[in-house]
């Protein structure tokens, strides 16, 4: 089966962050983790979010980030980013939304984890790079990451490889959805397409049902 390699697993804690000239709160400056750590169903150990409305929970318990995209955004920003430069939790390379789709299973050290959505960027990622178009570019570029749910809790490791269990018959790839999301947006057969994956988040669902019924 297909596998993908994790070059950094990463982890945070709610910190201080400056945005417009006031102080916010944010877990997105995440470090390495070279031990072996727990992951439950709703995060990895030592991990936490400061919004908990737009982030963490069972569906975006794991935000993964292709490493493919840090040196596309290396050239935007002007500098060199450190692992876990997105507040991902795993830094990866073999995993392009291009190539995986909403629904795929895969087996993560002891766990065995789900993509259930594209990760949807917010202004965090503007204020820690100081850069307020960071969010608008990350959606035009399709580079957004995803999250994971947990199906099986266990110990994992950035030395484990992610290694394909079950490709989703739909092939709802998470670069179709984003494009779908954000670029063309009044398609609605493409959107019946997207809310036919069973496994999609409950927050993806129910923004595009929401977009499909006003039309």
């Amino acid at each position: 089966m297909k596998s993908a390699e994790i070059l950094s697993l990463n982890t945070g804690k709610p910190a201080p962050l400056m945005y417009n000239n006031r102080e916010v709160a944010s877990a997105i400056k995440k470090l390495p983790v070279t031990d072996a750590i727990f992951l439950s169903h709703c995060n990895l150990d030592g991990d936490e979010q400061a919004d908990l409305v737009n982030h963490g929970g069972r569906d975006k318990a794991v935000c993964v980030y292709p490493y493919e995209h840090y040196p596309y955004w290396e050239g935007e920003l002007t500098t060199r980013l450190e692992m876990g430069a997105f507040g991902e939790n795993l830094t990866t390379k073999g995993l392009l939304e291009t190539e995986v789709s909403i629904g795929d299973i895969y087996l993560l050290g002891e766990a065995v984890v789900q993509i259930s959505q594209p990760r949807q960027p917010c202004y965090k990622l503007a204020a820690r790079y100081g850069a307020q178009d960071m969010p608008l570019k990350v959606q035009e570029t399709g580079f957004t990451g995803f999250y994971f749910r947990v199906l099986r809790e266990g110990m994992v490791s950035w030395a484990d490889s992610l290694i394909l269990e079950q490709r989703h018959p739909l092939g709802v790839t998470v670069s179709f959805a984003n494009r779908i999301k954000y670029i063309d947006k009044e398609n609605q057969e493409a959107i019946r397409t997207i809310l036919a994956v069973e496994e999609l988040s409950d927050s993806w669902r129910a923004s595009l049902s929401k977009r499909l019924h006003a039309n």
